[in-house]
C-alpha cells in the first residue's frame, strides 16, 4: 500500500513571518499554486481601502485541474477555454504584513461566512493563492463592470436612471441576495451602492462581507455600529438591533439614492426614522412609493426581502438586456468625457 500525501501546511511551505500571516487562511488557499503560473496581463482597474484589484486573463494553456476552484466555477471555465474563449476574472492583492492586518482578518471571515454558498447576486471569493514575489494575498473575484455608485455618479452627466423598471431590477438583485443570506442565517450590515457591483451581463452582486454576521438562536442579537450613516437603520445608532432587519432598511435607502442620485440624509446631519421626500415624486408609480415606506417600517414590522420580492413594484423589474444597455450608455459618456465632447441623450 502507497504511503497517504500528507498537505503542505503553511509553515511547510512558506519561510519565516508568511507563514505566520496566512496560518488563519490555511483552509482557503490554494496552497500548490503560484497564481504567476496561470494568470497574465494584469491591469489595474481599482484602488480601495482592503488593496487594489486587477484585471486579470486566465492562461489559455492552465491545467485547469490543478487549480482549487468552486465545482461550477472550473468547469465554467475549463469549458471557456475548450471553445477558445478568453476568461477574464479579478484579482485582488492584500499586502501581507509581519504580524498579521484586519484585512487578512475580514478575508478569513468573509470565507468562513460564505464557504460552500453560492449566489448569482452574490460576488465571493473564488480562490486564495500567496504570491510570494511580493509578499501578497491574490484573491480570485468574477470580474465586475462597475459599481452602482458608478452609475449613480453619471446621472449628473446625462445618464438617465429613473425609469422604474430599471430601479426594480436592481431592487430585485439586492432582495435576492439578501433572500439567500437570510436562508443560511447571514446578515450582510454594509449593503449600499459601493457594495454593490454589475457584472458585463447585467446582474448586480452584493460584495464585501468584512461588516457580515451569522445569527444563531443563541446570538440573535448584535450591538456593534456598522455601516454608513445614510444607508444605516436607525436601530443601528440605538442600542442592540436585529442584523437579519437592518439589510432590508439600506435597500430602501439604496433605491432612494437611485431616484435622487444621492443617498438619503447626505444635506442633514440628522438622519431620520424615514426618508427625506422625493424631489420629483411624480416621476414613480404608487407601487414605488410604497415600496420605499415598507422599507423604512420600524424593525419589528419591517417585510423580509422573501416578502419584497412578492411587491408589485419588484415584479415589474426590467430584463438583462435593458442593463446591458445601461452599461453601455455609461462607457459612452465616460468615453466623451474623456474626449471632452458629451454623446446625445437617447430618446
Amino acid at each position: 500500500m502507497g504511503l497517504v500525501a500528507t498537505p503542505i501546511t503553511p509553515a511547510q511551505r512558506y519561510a519565516g513571518w508568511v507563514a505566520a500571516a496566512v496560518a488563519p487562511l490555511e483552509d482557503f488557499i490554494d496552497e500548490p499554486t503560484d497564481p504567476r503560473e496561470f494568470y497574465d496581463d494584469l491591469q489595474e482597474i481599482a484602488e480601495g481601502e482592503s488593496g487594489s484589484v486587477y484585471a486579470a486573463t486566465l492562461l489559455p494553456d492552465a491545467p485547469i485541474h490543478k487549480l482549487r476552484l468552486p465545482p461550477l466555477v472550473k468547469a465554467r471555465d475549463a469549458d471557456a477555454l475548450s471553445k477558445g474563449q478568453q476568461v477574464l476574472v479579478a484579482i485582488k492583492f492584500v499586502a501581507l504584513l509581519p504580524g498579521g492586518s484586519q484585512k487578512l482578518v475580514d478575508v478569513q471571515r468573509e470565507c468562513a461566512l460564505l464557504r460552500g454558498l453560492r449566489c448569482e447576486q452574490l460576488l465571493g471569493l473564488d480562490a486564495l493563492y500567496v504570491d510570494m514575489e511580493e509578499d501578497s494575498l491574490w484573491i480570485r473575484m468574477d470580474l465586475m463592470e462597475r459599481s452602482l455608485a458608478d452609475v449613480v455618479g453619471l446621472v449628473d452627466e446625462g445618464l438617465r436612471l429613473q425609469e422604474p423598471r430599471i430601479v426594480a431590477r436592481f431592487a430585485n438583485d439586492m432582495l435576492q441576495a439578501l433572500d439567500f443570506l437570510q436562508k443560511h442565517h447571514i446578515a450582510h450590515r454594509d449593503l449600499r451602492s459601493d457594495n454593490l457591483l454589475l457584472s458585463s451581463e447585467g446582474v448586480l452582486k452584493l460584495a464585501d462581507f468584512s461588516n457580515a454576521v451569522g445569527v444563531t438562536p443563541e446570538s440573535p442579537l448584535a450591538t456593534d455600529v456598522v455601516g454608513v450613516v445614510y444607508w444605516q437603520a436607525p436601530e443601528v445608532r440605538s442600542g442592540s438591533y436585529d442584523p437579519l432587519k437592518i439589510d432590508v432598511w439600506s435597500v430602501g435607502a439604496t433605491v432612494w439614492e437611485i431616484a435622487e442620485a444621492n443617498p438619503p440624509f447626505s444635506d442633514t446631519q440628522q438622519p431620520a426614522d424615514r426618508w427625506p421626500p422625493l424631489s420629483e415624486p411624480a416621476l414613480y408609480p404608487p407601487s414605488f412609493h410604497d415600496f420605499l415606506r415598507l422599507c423604512s417600517e420600524p424593525a419589528a414590522s419591517r417585510p423580509t426581502p422573501k416578502a419584497l420580492l412578492e411587491t408589485p413594484f419588484v415584479q415589474k423589474a426590467c430584463g438583462r438586456p435593458v442593463i446591458v444597455q445601461l452599461l453601455s450608455r455609461c462607457t459612452a459618456i465616460e468615453q466623451a468625457l474623456h474626449a471632452g465632447d458629451m454623446p446625445p441623450s437617447p430618446p
